[in-house]
């Protein structure tokens, strides 16, 4: 038995590299500047940022839409990766009616869990 998985091991490394890397969660996913999405995160509100940019986009390179403070409801709607490898979610900050993308590490609980599938 071992020596037949030792003779599979280089046929299974070979399948490995043919296999694509651009997959659902790659840079194509990134959602350029003015992208929006719909509310596919049935999650209950009441998630919360300090101080965090509402952007057009899943960019640091798009412009600020407004600003996530611990005080502003958050209504999460989907995420996607954005073009620097970090997840963003898509919300509507419920407090100023602001929608726009947030990256999840600046997210009380780390942002949506539900894809928005660009």
């Amino acid at each position: 038995m071992k020596r037949r998985l030792a003779a599979l091991l280089p046929a299974v490394a070979l399948a490995a590299l043919a296999v694509p890397v651009a997959t659902a969660t790659s840079a194509s996913a990134h959602a350029s500047c003015g992208a929006t999405a719909g509310d596919k995160d049935g999650s209950s509100w009441g998630y919360f940022a300090n101080g965090a940019n509402e952007r057009s986009g899943s960019s640091t390179g798009c412009t600020s839409r407004g600003i996530a403070y611990s005080n502003d409801k958050l209504d999460y709607h989907c995420y996607t990766v954005g073009n620097d490898g970090y997840t963003w979610t898509y919300l509507r900050n419920d407090t100023d009616k602001v929608y726009g993308w947030v990256r999840d590490d600046l997210l009380s609980n780390g942002g949506s869990l539900e894809y928005c599938g660009f």
